[in-house]
């Protein structure tokens, strides 16, 4: 476990990056985690798609279909890949636990990942 500072709160996250408490998350703690994740500042289109992640968790738990989040951020195709490379990064950012069985490979060296179950 490990435990970020942020507005005088502490936001714990597994040994993974994830948050361990959905309801924590703010604008603010979003930042925090981008930058954990190598990204200095969140775009206007990053935090669409952000906001669209947290969304479609809380109606449904789940990850939603990539192809989904762009047409519901009207966004171009790919747009999860464009803005984040992988798409695990921003459930990350979008403050959301990590999902049991499912995790994100890349098997192109990094540019492109797609979802996997593993045991």
């Amino acid at each position: 476990m490990a435990e970020i500072l942020c507005s005088g709160k502490k936001i714990m996250l597994d040994k993974e990056g994830f948050m361990t408490n959905y309801e924590d998350w703010d604008d603010s703690v979003a930042e925090i985690i981008a930058k954990r994740e190598g990204i200095e500042h969140l775009s206007k289109k990053q935090k669409e798609i952000i906001k669209y992640l947290r969304f479609y968790y809380r109606k449904h738990k789940n990850f939603p279909i990539l192809g989904r989040v762009c047409k519901n951020t009207k966004q171009r195709g790919k747009c999860v890949d464009l803005q984040f490379t992988n798409p695990e990064k921003a459930w990350k950012i979008a403050g959301l636990p990590k999902i049991d069985g499912v995790h994100f490979v890349s098997h192109d060296g990094g540019n492109h990942f797609i979802m996997e179950d593993y045991c």
